[in-house]
Order: structure tokens, then sequence, then C-alpha cells
């Protein structure tokens, strides 16, 4: 160890260079590697509906001064119609979905009345009509669907009442109850909480239709309307009929009234996969950067090596002359890469925590978990050897006669 502690002393700035561009890399790729989980992890959460058999479709109409009356009757035939459609196991309207990635209802709920502020804000608000928990393929983990005489006329923009019943998440239900059951809770709701609904059935997941992070991306409930203007029809298709249906939706609806325009439709499969262009565009550009990072690196560590090779060719050939075999010599520089890339981890490790810690402060992300760390250490430690392995076996291989005649 002493031979190559002494040979590092005598190549200061070559060697300090070198630390830094490994701490660099190791600080980056830590972070890089973190958000690409990040990204991967939200891409696989459970949206809580049946993502493969619904389609989704909104339309406006181009009448003017219709009633309230006359909106719902249009609802109800749209909806007849739709169900008629060969393939169709249900039809339901609703004022979004999960990643929808569409403004949303929100509010804030109480678990006691009278309380001058709200103790859960910015909760989302799913509305939806009858038979929209099974239309949406939404699974109950406790307590039951909506009963017809439970749908009420409802808008979160009016002051008024919510309907008696109120579907929760699991999520929510644990925020708000901790450790107990919610079913049969009340929910307070609108200003001082005076308005109450309570708790029937508890989803096993439902996402909100945007993501802020992992933290309170389920904090949702769903309430049971006979309307809902300006949403959405969903339909749940029977497997192999949803791209026909999807094509046939514009002309079905048309059939019922041609005063309108369908300002939007899709399979959802396909707007959940939309949403998260974004997440795969990231992983991807960070792929890149981490490859790069990693060639730079290592043909930084592979050209130091093949200058230290050719100027220590004399030194080698005395090692070799006294005795030292090719395993030591290769032993050696292995040895000597070791130490100068576990300088850069170790500096690399630091510089990581404080890119977080400034990435959590310019871009709200979340903290750095220390198993990141340790991944990207191995990394680097592999590739340094990886890289020194050639000039290190090129050294090995110099005859101590030859190397003495090059003095």
């Amino acid at each position: 160890m002493h031979p190559i502690l002494s040979a590092l002393k005598h190549h200061k700035t070559t060697v300090a260079l070198v630390v830094m561009e490994i701490a660099l890399t190791c600080a980056i790729v830590s972070n890089a590697l973190f958000l690409i989980g990040d990204r991967l992890s939200n891409m696989q959460l459970s949206t809580g509906v049946a993502d493969n058999e619904l389609v989704w479709v909104r339309s406006d109409s181009l009448r003017e001064g219709g009633t309230p009356d006359a909106a719902m009757s249009l609802e109800q035939a749209d909806l007849a119609a739709l169900r008629g459609m060969p393939g169709v196991m249900a039809a339901v309207r609703a004022n979004s979905l999960p990643l929808l990635n569409a403004s949303m209802w929100r509010s804030g709920i109480s678990v006691q009345p009278g309380l001058p502020k709200a103790t859960f804000n910015s909760i989302a608000m799913y509305l939806g009509t009858p038979g929209i928990v099974g239309g949406l393929g939404i699974r109950l983990e406790q307590g039951r669907d909506f009963l017809p005489q439970e749908y009420a006329d409802y808008s979160p923009s009016a002051n008024q009442a919510p309907p008696s019943a109120v579907i929760i998440t699991r999520a929510l239900a644990e925020r708000m109850w901790p450790g107990q059951s919610a079913l049969g809770r009340p929910i307070f709701m609108g200003e001082k909480g005076k308005y109450v609904t309570r708790v029937v059935g508890v989803t096993t997941r439902l996402l909100n239709p945007t993501l802020s992070g992992r933290a309170n991306s389920e904090d949702n409930l769903l309430l049971p309307v006979r309307s809902v203007p300006g949403g959405m029809y969903v339909l749940r298709t029977e497997p192999g009929a949803r791209d026909a249906i999807l094509r046939d939706l514009p002309a079905v609806l048309d059939r019922v009234d041609n005063d309108r325009i369908i300002t939007g439709s899709d399979s959802y499969a396909r707007t959940v996969s939309d949403y998260f262009h974004d997440d795969r565009a990231l992983i991807w550009l960070l792929l890149v950067v981490i490859g790069c990072l990693l060639a730079l690196t290592a043909l930084g560590v592979v050209g130091l090596s093949s200058f230290w090779v050719q100027q220590r060719t004399h030194q080698i050939g005395i090692r070799r002359a006294v005795g030292a075999t090719r395993r030591d010599i290769l032993r050696y520089f292995q040895t000597e890469n070791f130490l100068i890339v576990s300088g850069g981890i170790a500096l690399g490790l630091l510089l990581a925590v404080a890119m977080n810690l400034l990435l959590m402060k310019q871009y709200e992300l979340p903290r750095l978990p220390l198993a990141y760390l340790p991944v990207a250490a191995l990394v680097l430690w592999g590739l340094g050897q990886l890289a020194v392995l050639g000039p290190a076996l090129r050294a090995a291989a110099v005859p101590p006669v030859v190397a003495t005649r090059s003095v």
C-alpha cells in the first residue's frame, strides 16, 4: 500500500482531476437513478379502475339557452343509446377519471362540524351517475355500492348539501381515522362543515386526475349524482370490443342529437399512457446522460492508467526482475485504481446529498433514499475496475528484460 500512496503523491493534480470527475459522476448518477426509480414507481401505480376496458368521450351541445331538465333528458338519452351498443357492459357519466390530467373539483373536509377551517384540504371530488362503481371497475374493500335512492342532484359549485352517501379511498380513510374503520363515519363539508355525508364504502385504490408526487395521490372521494353537467361519458367494454366502440361513438351520439361537437374521445389505456409520456421521455434522457457520464469516466480512467503504465515501464521491469508476478502487477494497478475511485465516490456521495437537497428546494422533489448511494458506488467501483483492467493487463505482460532495456 505504501508504494501506491507514494506514487499517487507525485501526481496530485492528475489524481485530483480524476477524483473530481468520479465525484461529479457519482453525484449525478445517484440522483438520476433516483429520478428514474421515482418515475417508474409512478408509472406502475394502479389507477383503481378497469384500465383496459374503458372508453371515454366528451361532447358539447351547440344549442343555446337549454334548461337543466333538457340537459338531463339529453344525458339520459345518450346513456341509453350508448348502453345499447354491441360490446358495451356499462355506460355512465363522470366529471373526470384518474390520470386524465384535467381540472378537478376539490373541497375541504373535516371529521367534525363547526371548525373554522377544514381539517383536510384540496380533496379531489369524483362525481358519477348511477352505476359508476361497477361502470368504472372500482373495487371496494369495505362497505357497499351506492343505493339508487342515494343518487342526488348536486353540483360542487353550488352552495348546497352533498349526497347523503360517499365512497372514499383507503388512503384518505387512513388519514382521517388512523387504524379505525371509516364505514358509517360522517364527513363534514362546506363552510364550517355545515353539510354532512356518511361513508358507505372504501375503495382499494383510486388515483387522482393528476399526480403531484406520491404524497396524497389518492386523497379523493366519490359522490353519487343523477347528472354531471359538463362531464364525460365513460363506457366499460367487453374484451376485444373497445376499438370498435371507440370508432362508432360519434355516430351513435349524433343519432341522438346531431347539434353537438365531440370535443374528445379515446381509450382509457391510451389516456394513461399519454399521461406518462413526459416521464418516459425523462427516463430515456436520464439513461443517455448516465451512459455518457459513465463512458467519459471510464475513458478518463483508461487514459490515466495507460499513461501511468507507459511512464512506469522501468519500474514495472524492476519489480518483475526482483520476483513480482504478473498477478502482483495486475493487483497493484487495480488497488491503485480502487483507492482513486473510492476517494471520488466518498466525495461524490456528499455531493449527491447536497444536489438532492437543492433539487428538493427548487423543484419540490422527494428526499433521495440512502439505498441509491451504495448502488451508485458499486456501479462506479465496477466501472473503475473494468476500465483499468486493459492497461493493467498490458503492464503485467511487460517482460522484465524488455522493461530494463528501455531505460
